[in-house]
């Protein structure tokens, strides 16, 4: 199933082109990489397909709602919660949860006793399938690592059992033993399901994605 489809997609502004003539299809099950340097749009692009920023160029059509995982400056860790918190919150914010891909705690049960915080967290953990990349409970958003940052993002982007989940700058910071475990972690994602974009500046060898790259705002989109 085609979740998101762009065609001829672009962003002009009075400054010029933030982005341009770009061409993605992603299908639910699939992972897709927006490569590129600094400055090429990458954090626009992904905004925008997932309809948190506009376009003025070309087509978009996306089926079912989007979830955005660590985006800096738009969507990411508070740092005074815990990642348990981060959960926790995402939880009763959301209230009932789609139980299509997620088999969560029941928020009442959540907010009853705070043992069934370290079940939300359990359950939302397993859930996004990182079962084997673990994350700290006790750990505060101010001390995540960058990789740790991706993958809270993650988790609380599936939590809302979107069809597609985008991540920006996914190797940002990140040695490549962390890249490796990045990139596996939206793999896994991918396999359950949805339909997931991440931006990174380049695509590590072997990982497991389709990558659309930019270059300059000026210069044609290559795929």
């Amino acid at each position: 199933m085609k979740i998101v489809e762009a065609s001829g997609l672009g962003l002009r502004t009075r400054r010029g082109w933030v982005y341009r003539n770009v061409d993605l299809t992603a299908e639910a099950g699939e992972l897709h990489a927006v490569t590129g340097p600094p400055g090429s749009g990458r954090t626009s692009l992904l905004l925008t397909l997932a309809g948190r920023f506009p376009h003025n160029e070309g087509e978009l059509r996306r089926r079912g709602p989007a979830a955005l995982g660590q985006v800096a400056g738009v969507h990411e860790p508070d740092p005074t919660l815990t990642v348990a918190e981060h959960i926790q919150e995402r939880l009763l914010l959301l209230g009932p949860v789609p139980r299509r891909r997620l088999q969560l705690v029941p928020v009442a049960a959540v907010r009853a006793r705070r043992a069934y915080r370290r079940d939300a967290f359990a359950a939302a953990i397993a859930g996004a399938g990182f079962t084997d990349a673990p994350l700290d409970p006790a750990r505060y958003g101010r001390d995540l690592t960058p990789v740790e940052r991706q993958l809270l993002g993650l988790v609380l982007a599936s939590l809302s059992g979107p069809s597609l989940i985008v991540a920006d700058d996914v190797d940002a910071g990140s040695d490549g033993p962390e890249r490796e475990r990045i990139w596996a972690a939206l793999a896994r994602l991918a396999d359950q399901g949805y339909a997931v974009i991440a931006s990174a500046r380049a695509v590590e060898p072997g990982a497991p994605a389709t990558a659309v790259h930019l270059a300059s705002p000026t210069d044609e989109v290559t795929v």
